[in-house]
């Protein structure tokens, strides 16, 4: 039998504990409450009371390890090949999805698309990267280059019928298409769908910690690297998106309750154009009284240009988000029939274009907000916009250092340690 020294015992569990202590500190922001908050908790808009909460429990967790009550659960590891089937069938098939990094990134060829699934849980863990397998590749930016593509218009101008008999109105668009179709000969352009994840009328879904790469964004009207249509009571928590080839995640058709926080949105040299990084609502069109939507401790860095984010209809909440993407060409916009409360949010050195309205309801820049530019006028309040939670502003000077170190898949999970 062998006899632990108890003193000895005590001081190798303080050490140890020292040892993680700090790590476990430095991967998660003191003001990160690590769960759901914000209006993927709701039910409703404007009402506050009990009766219009809602608790999001995704598959029956929120984070990682998984907990032994919850029966459904599986664990996929990249084999190399093309990894769509086999995330599509387990989202449809199990509560819970842990995509485990530690065999090397997941290729998918296009967009994994699902439709009515409830109470899912998509978590990653070891680095979890998600990769589209098609690329904007240097050939195909030169080949634009020398079309003349970048001094076209990207709203109207002299669109035409594609050789395949698709009809395109945007000049840009109309160009970029019928370049890659006559590189490729694909007159499919099955490239259009070189997304990763579409969910349809789902519901109380956590997706959190995953990286999301796309081909790099371009004029075609193609997929997103990830999209909601329609889907109800969702949380998207410190994920990391890069080069969505139209955009990098839009929230449209009536989709209502989302919290997208701690997240980063990012494009690198794999983009030629259109950075247009998040659209809430698909048009004009939308139907009012949908599309609310808290962004919260996110990062907008490298590479955007616009839509951070653009939006219609919807009640929007912008709460302590950090944005680095100088020289971009918008950042805050609310549109057609929306609301925005914008609160705590800083702005980088250089950013002189953070915020434009256009047939907005109402909107609330309130003195919190943090633009460094002296160029950079503050915005002036329009109505009154309240929101039907409670939460906890971050004093905006903590903003760059907080959501600059904590955003993205920072998340620590027990494999992290093995």
């Amino acid at each position: 039998m062998k006899i632990i020294n108890p003193t000895r015992h005590l001081l190798a569990m303080l050490c140890m504990q020292a040892m993680l202590i700090p790590a476990e500190a430095d991967a998660k922001s003191n003001y990160d409450a690590g769960k759901p908050f914000g209006f993927c908790t709701r039910t409703s808009r404007t009402d506050s009371s009990s009766a219009c909460a809602y608790e999001v429990t995704g598959g029956g967790t929120l984070a990682y390890p998984i907990p032994s009550t919850v029966k459904s659960v599986i664990t996929l590891k990249s084999n190399g090949g093309d990894m769509k089937k086999a995330i599509g069938n387990a989202l449809k098939k199990y509560s819970v999805v842990v995509l485990d990094g530690s065999a090397g990134d997941f290729i998918v060829s296009s967009k994994i698309s699902v439709s009515k699934l409830t109470n899912r849980t998509l978590i990653g863990i070891n680095g979890a990267t998600v990769r589209t397998q098609w690329r904007v590749s240097d050939e195909i930016r030169s080949a634009l280059d020398k079309a003349g593509v970048p001094h076209m218009k990207t709203s109207g101008g002299s669109g035409g019928k594609l050789t395949n008999g698709t009809m395109v109105k945007e000049e840009v668009e109309y160009n970029t298409r019928q370049t890659i179709i006559n590189m490729t000969g694909d007159t499919e352009e099955t490239y259009r769908t070189a997304g990763v994840l579409s969910m349809n009328r789902c519901s109380d879904i956590v997706i959190r910690n995953i990286r999301f790469y796309g081909p790099g964004s371009i004029d075609v009207g193609g997929s997103d690297l990830l999209s909601i249509h329609g889907c109800k009571n969702v949380w998207v928590d410190h994920c990391e998106f890069y080069d969505g080839e139209d955009g990098n995640f839009d929230i449209t058709n009536s989709s209502d309750f989302v919290t997208v926080s701690w997240c980063t949105f990012k494009y690198n040299a794999n983009s030629y154009m259109h950075q247009n990084t998040n659209l809430v609502g698909y048009s004009d069109k939308e139907p009012k009284g949908y599309l609310n939507v808290t962004f919260a401790f996110n990062h907008w860095g490298e590479g955007c240009r616009q839509r951070m984010p653009m939006a219609r209809v919807g009640k929007i909440h912008m709460l302590n988000n950090y944005y680095t993407c100088t020289g971009n060409i918008a950042a805050i916009n609310p549109r057609k029939n929306s609301e925005f409360l914008i609160e705590g949010n800083s702005f980088a050195s250089g950013i002189t274009h953070v915020f434009s309205e256009n047939d907005a309801i109402g909107y609330v820049w309130t003195p919190t907000n943090r633009a460094i530019s002296a160029k950079v006028p503050e915005p002036m309040s329009m109505g009154s916009v309240t929101v039907p939670y409670v939460y906890t502003e971050m004093n905006v000077d903590l903003v760059p250092e907080e959501v600059g170190k904590y955003a993205g898949a920072t998340l620590v999970t027990d494999d992290d340690w093995k």
